[in-house]
């Protein structure tokens, strides 16, 4: 089940929040140092972690899914965020070369479809970057953090998640080893917590990131009545790409 775009930007506006999305951006960052002339595209709640793309990258959208909600980003300049259905992104095939999923994987009902799509859209050499909250982690367990709602997974169940769905894992890392604190003292410390984390205890970060790439010329046999269904002629749907009010954010 989605979680409402209202309480995912409250989260990232508290300390506990902010020191969060610093430190998975900078994760994100590392996986994906150069992305210069490239189309990217945030499904779920990415627009945190998508600024620092902004100024390097050609294209950057936002794609809220209708069950979550939209929020106007960024909040200078014009508005690139959009609510959709993550089963019919409202993209022409391999139209984009990097996707970002943040609050997704772990939430979608149709997550098969919404991967589908994702594979669809993304070009030959594209890539996709998941992060998802780590089922090992103390995040995983508390339910005052988006983390804490939705399916969690393992490094092992998101990488056979990404295959059974076309696509072919190539790195993964954690991130946000500081437990989800309010205390100013701990969250001080939370650069040192990440050191030592990816050290000495990687496997409890809060949550796991896993770039992959697109599986090509391996196509899956047709049941006999999805067989049967392509011979049949039906419309092209219309998807909502309209913005719904919210206040704006500034992340």
């Amino acid at each position: 089940m989605w979680q409402d775009v209202i309480d995912l930007h409250g989260f990232y506006e508290t300390r506990t929040g902010q020191v969060a999305r610093h430190l998975i951006r900078h994760s994100v960052r590392q996986m994906w140092p150069d992305v210069r002339g490239q189309a990217m595209l945030g499904l779920g709640f990415a627009s945190p972690y998508l600024r620092q793309f902004r100024q390097e990258a050609e294209r950057v959208l936002a794609f809220m899914p209708a069950p979550q909600g939209v929020m106007h980003w960024p909040a200078e300049g014009p508005y690139v965020t959009t609510l959709v259905d993550e089963t019919e992104l409202p993209l022409q095939d391999y139209s984009v070369d990097r996707v970002l999923i943040v609050h997704g994987i772990e939430n979608s009902d149709y997550l098969k479809h919404m991967l589908g799509e994702v594979w669809r859209v993304l070009t030959g050499q594209g890539r996709l970057l998941v992060v998802v909250p780590n089922r090992r982690s103390i995040w995983a367990r508390l339910e005052r953090t988006p983390l804490g709602h939705g399916h969690p997974y393992s490094p092992t169940q998101l990488k056979r998640l990404l295959r059974d769905n076309l696509f072919v894992p190539q790195r993964h890392q954690h991130a946000l080893f500081i437990p989800p604190t309010r205390s100013p003292t701990l969250l001080r410390s939370a650069t040192a917590w990440e050191r030592a984390g990816q050290r000495w205890f990687p496997q409890i970060g809060g949550v796991n990131l896993i770039e992959a790439s697109k599986q090509l010329y391996a196509p899956t046999p047709l049941r006999a009545a999805e067989r049967s269904r392509r011979s049949v002629l039906v419309g092209v749907p219309q998807v909502a790409a309209t913005l719904a009010p919210a206040e704006r954010s500034r992340d």
